[in-house]
Parts: structure tokens; sequence; C-alpha cells
């Protein structure tokens, strides 16, 4: 990992810089973990209260909170501390491994897949026919890409993947260990027999450009047309979206969501962990669900829900509170 100074550091961030430039910055570590040579960060006032226990050499502190720089050490201000973090991680960041440009031995390429220039592809790994691997995409060992599907530029699928058939994955996506793309969805109706009969799904996936999902995490094919994800959406590990959801651009879903059949998301969603949505719902524009939610209804676009069943927070809240107090009134209604 190559060092830098804090000034280096600070011009990077657009900071403004308190003590010595020269200062060399080895590498980033929280607060209370960091030794000499280590930079960290405080974004509120409960971490820069630890800045003079700290061991860190350097710290990248959000403007507005106070804190002495001290002998020998240093303070870079900034107006957001966790945006300013991310561009420095990137400074000490180290390329992750990639396989090599061309077919690895073990790996099988169908006559009739196409791929682009600077495709890679690991050992083990399965391209079916009729599919498509756009110029520098990358297939860790492992992974399975199924009949007429597409993967767009630059896209990286690490181990474990599967993307099933006629699928469709964006540009500059990461999908990360055992993501599986198109199962079938979870359709079952009982018969007059009392049988549970199967629905066949016959759509497929769609993921923008510049999406990354989560390791274990499964995306269900349509029953009919598309579930489809939206340009720049996250998602976390162990999620499960249904078949025929429709996701909106640059949503952020947390770990161990689940998100049942023909749900509407709209664009820049938050979802906390484990929150539960049920099917046919839709989400508006802009809004956020507390982790744990259990979303029964449509929710309207920019509000905040929470609970369970989900409402608006402040409702929540009031309930909450008056839970809270429930045990002192019936003591008190008993000795009335």
């Amino acid at each position: 990992m190559a060092a830098s100074t804090a000034l280096e550091i600070s011009q990077r961030v657009g900071g403004t810089l308190t003590g010595p430039g020269d200062l060399s910055i080895t590498g980033v570590e929280q607060i209370d973990r960091a030794g000499p040579g280590q930079l960290t960060f405080a974004g509120d006032d409960r971490h820069a209260r630890q800045w003079d226990g700290s061991g860190a050499s350097a710290l990248l502190i959000s403007r507005g909170l106070q804190v002495d720089a001290g002998a020998d050490r240093a303070v870079i201000e900034v107006d957001n501390a966790d945006l300013a973090m991310a561009e420095v991680l990137a400074m000490f960041d180290e390329p992750p491994p990639r396989p090599e440009p061309g077919v690895a031995p073990g790996a099988f390429v169908d006559a009739s897949a196409k791929l682009g220039a600077g495709v890679a592809i690991g050992h083990g790994s399965y391209v079916g026919p009729g599919a498509v691997l756009d110029d520098d995409v990358a297939l860790h060992p492992g992974v399975t890409v199924f009949d007429e599907t597409r993967i767009g530029a630059r896209t990286v699928l690490w181990s474990g993947c599967v993307i099933r058939e006629r699928c469709l994955v964006g540009s500059d996506c990461v999908l990360h260990p055992n993501v599986t793309v198109g199962a079938d969805g979870f359709g079952y109706r009982a018969s007059a027999e009392g049988d549970l009969v199967r629905m066949p799904h016959l759509g497929h996936v769609e993921i923008g450009d510049r999406v990354e999902i989560g390791a274990n995490s499964c995306i269900d094919r349509g029953k009919f047309s598309s579930t489809v994800i939206g340009d720049q959406t996250k998602i976390d590990n162990l999620c499960q979206v249904g078949h025929n959801c429709r996701i909106g651009s640059a949503c952020l879903i947390a770990g161990q969501v689940g998100i049942a059949g023909s749900v509407t998301i709209g664009n820049g969603v938050m979802i906390g962990g484990k929150v539960a949505v049920k099917d046919h719902l839709t989400i508006g524009d802009g809004a956020t669900l507390a982790g744990s939610a259990a979303l029964m209804n449509d929710m309207p676009a920019g509000e905040t829900w929470a609970g369970y069943p989900a409402r608006p927070v402040s409702v929540a809240a009031r309930e909450h509170a008056a839970m809270r107090r429930l045990p002192e009134l019936v003591k008190t209604l008993k000795r009335k």
C-alpha cells in the first residue's frame, strides 16, 4: 500500500489542513484502533471526542466540529467527512484480483457466444449458446452465464454467480459472489384437487448500468415481461427481489430485505435492513423505510416509514412512546 502525505490527502479532498503537511500516512483505520502513520475520520461529536485518545497521526473531520491537532499530528477539515473518506479510501485501495484476458483452461464458451475485446473468463466458468459478453467483462472462476444472456461492458461477476437465460446485465455492474439473476419466481396456485400447481415464468431480468448486487442475493425473473433493476441501484447481501418487481434508479437496499412479487419502487428509495415488502405495492420516489419494517400498504413519495406494520415514522414514534407507558398505566388502573 503506497504512502501519501497529509498535504496530498488534503489537496485530494479539497480540505483545510492544520499541522505538518509532510506527515506520512500509510493507511486508514477507525478512530479507536488507529495507530501512528494512519488517518482516521470523525463525522460527529461522538467520534470527534475520541481524537485526543486516538493513536492516529491524522484526522479527517467535518467542518464545525472542534478538535485540537496537537503536536506532530494533522487535522484536515472538509464539508462532509463521510464523502471525503471515500476519496481517501480510493487513494489507498489496491486493485482487486481479476482473471487474465481470454478464456482460462477448464472454462467453456459455446461456439455461438460472442466475446468483446478484453473479456476475461476464469477457470470453471460456463458461457452458453448465444450469450454476449461486451468489452472488458470479467467472469471470475465458477461463473455461469446461460443462453442468450447479455453482459454489458466492464461488468464484473464474482465466483458463484449464475445469470439465467435471456437476462440482461448492464455496463459497469458488480455482482458479488453467489448472486443469482433470473431464477424462477415463487409462484404456485392450489388446484381444485388441492395440488400445488407451479406457474411457469416466461420473462427475464433487466439490470441497468452501474448496479451493484451483494453476495447471495437473488433477483427472480418475471412471470411475463421483466423484473427490472434501475441504473446505479445498490443491493446489499442476502436480499430477495421477487418476480416482476420494478426498482428505480439510485436506490439503496440493505441486507436481508425481502421484496415480494410485482412491487414497484421509485427512484432514490432507501430500504433498511430486514425490511419485508408485501406483493403488488408501490413505493414512491425518495421514500425511506426504516430497518425491520413490514410494509403492507402503498407508500407515498418522500415519506419515512417505520414499524411492524410500517406507518409514518412520526406515528410509529408516538405509538412506541405510548406502549412504553402501558405498564405504569396498568398499575394506575389497578390501584383505582
